[in-house]
């Protein structure tokens, strides 16, 4: 699984400085980390093979990026473009190399042994060179770089700003030609930036020329022109329609008739920004306003202070002259279960929402909705839900806040009835001296389809599902009932395994992959083990498994690490995500072929999971549950 890791460098640099602590006995001296199983000595016919790049793949890096492969033989020589290249026992290389040039893209290998050579001609594509803005000469622009540019599909607002920009040189001058007479002047950013420091010293993008221009001036044909001296060069820009029909924004509905249903496994993510990342996830069937698009985004209306955007093909458009929503929330009530404590909230329609966990509390934020409760109906004096408040924040917005005498372990939010139910999840019962005995996990071995795979051609959906496997015994060893999103190396859907552990009532959900880089990343300095969460009672279990991963495995700690991901996003149980080795590191790989890091591997999975309900449990007794 390739795996941004812009953060990673600063991280592998950072310490903790060291408590002070009274003197006492002399510490045990810690035990020395596992190593890595030497890599096998192979010693077969040269056999050039490049897994990564693909051929005829685009690099996405201007200056150094890794290629990595076999060449048959442990004994061999390699060189890459004339550079000489460390062949690993097994005939497995990577190397960190400069990006080849763009008049010959492609990487020359030689592989040697002795008297025999082997030759291969790897062809790759490279992003297109960047104009060259120089200062004398003809003219130069960089088109590519206009916004908003030609083809865009952009509806706003009358007085928002639409931000016009280009990359020139810093001697030219630039302006929007908003009609035949009518012009506004681009400003140079390094020269705004200068104005802005009180020093004068303030550092910008001297070919980078922008300002902003109101909606309603970019109606119709609007040019961008650059010029110097004689020289000139115009640039179409795009027009920006205007969002409301008749004086009237239009009225859309979420989600595909299909998927409006209650109790739901299907979401529709919005964003803060187009393109964004996930932060709010809306029920099927929610009705908003509609108030821009950029691109294959539109812009709707959480509340009347709160905007977001959605995939445009999530949003489908109701008969123009339909109505704006209009909620109204009435007094809530707590309704127990044996399993979980449901709070309902009668809503005349669904509402955008969004929930926050805190310590011992969960606040569900409610916008577009008008407030009118004034009792909440406890069911009984339940142990878990200690009190429910709402504050309202606006006008269209309220937050209820349920305070719990644990912390929070699961949720859900539908639909039902003409209600809002937010559904809290009772934390499992659990024996600490045997914390993992009657617990359902989920296990599953990512990929495939997709997946990263390694010099040697190991994929990692057939690495991961051998330690699964192995986990899962663990795991039915310490009393646990496992179930595995696939037992074969037959393609799972992505959406479906968080699917299935949902509907299996899991404890807990555990996904297991291999990492890698993406390009223009140094894999000789970035890599190691790592946890990925997305929840706020998720955190707890990454912490707990990766401690154990990386005290079992060796490898490099990085960390954990928050990330928006599908398999991290489950709401009803601890969900996190292990990337416990980098598939593309040779040695990792050799190892990963072994039944001994593969059962390392799990091993740390396995113990993590055990510590963290342990804690549970040592936790529950402490505060007398």
């Amino acid at each position: 699984m390739r795996r941004p890791v812009a953060a990673l460098a600063a991280m592998l640099l950072s310490a903790c400085a060291s408590a002070h602590r009274p003197a006492g006995p002399a510490a045990t001296p810690a035990a020395a980390p596992p190593q890595l199983p030497p890599v096998p000595l192979v010693e077969g016919p040269l056999a050039i093979h490049v897994v990564y790049p693909a051929s005829g793949a685009l690099i996405a890096a201007r200056d150094s990026n890794f290629i990595f492969g076999s060449v048959g033989n442990g004994h061999a020589a390699l060189t890459i473009n004339g550079a000489a290249v460390t062949v690993r026992p097994n005939g497995s290389f990577l190397a960190w190399l400069p990006v080849p040039p763009s008049d010959a893209p492609r990487y020359e290998l030689v592989a040697a042994l002795g008297a025999d050579t082997a030759r291969t001609t790897h062809e790759v594509r490279l992003l297109p060179p960047r104009p060259v803005l120089a200062l004398d000469g003809t003219l130069v622009v960089d088109s590519a770089s206009v916004t908003p540019h030609a083809g865009s599909v952009l509806a706003l607002r009358d007085d928002e700003p639409v931000r016009v920009s280009v990359r020139a040189p810093s001697n030219a001058s630039a302006w929007v030609l908003l009609d035949s007479t009518t012009r506004r002047a681009l400003v140079n950013d390094a020269a705004a930036r200068a104005a802005a420091d009180s020093t004068g010293s303030a550092r910008g993008d001297s070919t980078l020329w922008s300002t902003d221009v109101s909606a309603r001036l970019m109606r119709g044909e609007t040019r961008l022109v650059v010029a110097r001296g004689a020289d000139t060069v115009r640039l179409p820009l795009a027009a920006v329609a205007a969002p409301a029909v008749d004086g009237a924004m239009p009225v859309a509905v979420l989600g595909a008739e299909r998927d409006i249903a209650a109790d739901t496994d299907i979401v529709i993510t919005a964003r803060p920004v187009p393109e964004g990342t996930y932060k709010w996830f809306l029920l099927p069937g929610t009705r908003v306003q509609v108030t821009g698009r950029s691109g294959a985004f539109v812009r709707v209306q959480l509340d009347d202070a709160l905007e977001a955007w959605v995939n445009a093909a999530d949003a489908r458009l109701l008969p123009a002259g339909t109505g704006a929503p209009r909620r109204v929330a009435a007094n809530a009530r707590v309704v127990p279960d044996s399993a979980w404590v449901d709070l309902v909230i009668p809503v005349t329609e669904r509402p955008p929402y969004l929930v926050e966990e805190r310590d011992h509390a969960i606040d569900l934020t409610i916008y577009g909705v008008r407030t009118n409760t004034d009792i909440v109906h406890y069911g009984h004096n339940d142990p878990l839900v200690r009190e429910v408040t709402w504050t309202p924040e606006r006008t269209e917005r309220a937050r209820f806040t349920v305070r719990l005498s644990t912390a929070p372990y699961g949720y859900l939010v539908f639909y039902d009835h003409g209600a809002l139910v937010l559904r809290i999840r009772r934390p499992p019962r659990i024996d600490r001296r045997a914390p993992l005995r009657g617990r359902t996990i989920v296990v599953d071995p990512g990929h495939p389809p997709a997946g990263a795979t390694g010099p040697t051609g190991l994929y990692e959906g057939v690495a991961v599902l051998e330690i699964g496997k192995k986990l899962a015994a663990m795991l039915e060893q310490r009393g646990a009932h496992v179930i595995m999103t696939r037992t074969t190396n037959d393609p799972v859907a992505l959406g479906d395994r968080p699917i299935l552990a949902r509907r299996a009532n899991a404890d807990v959900l555990v996904s297991v992959h291999l990492n890698a880089l993406p390009d223009g990343v140094n894999p000789f300095t970035a890599h190691g083990t790592g946890t990925y969460f997305f929840r706020s009672h998720s955190a707890p279990l990454a912490r707990a498994i990766q401690e154990r991963l990386v005290a079992r495995m060796g490898l490099r700690n990085i960390g954990i690490f928050y990330d928006n991901l599908a398999l991290t996003r489950p709401t009803w149980m601890p969900a996190v995500l292990t990337e416990g080795a980098f598939i593309m590191i040779p040695e990792q790989e050799a190892a990963l072929r072994t039944p001994e890091f593969q059962t390392a591997y799990a091993r740390g999975i396995a113990e993590g999971l055990e510590r963290y309900f342990r804690e549970r449990a040592e936790d529950d007794r402490a505060e007398g549950r």
